[in-house]
């Protein structure tokens, strides 16, 4: 991510108001782009908790754990 609101936000800093609406609709459009919860906490300087808890808040649908899935016991 570059620039804009990112940037200006302390790490740690509560964010509110215009501001968390800015960060907010960078972070959806990262995210629909493809970009991991994780890989947005960390570009952002912000928790994974918090970056989830936004894009829960933006109405995003979340994506599944990726990874391999088990197989059926045979």
């Amino acid at each position: 991510m570059t620039g804009g609101a990112v940037a200006e936000i302390k790490k740690g800093a509560r964010v509110t108001g215009a501001d968390r609406d800015k960060l907010a609709a960078k972070l959806v459009k990262e995210y629909e782009k493809g970009a991991s919860i994780r890989s947005l906490a960390e570009s952002t300087g912000r928790s994974y908790g918090f970056v989830h808890r936004v894009l829960s808040e933006s109405d995003v649908t979340l994506r599944g754990r990726g990874g391999a899935t088990r197989g059926a016991k045979t």
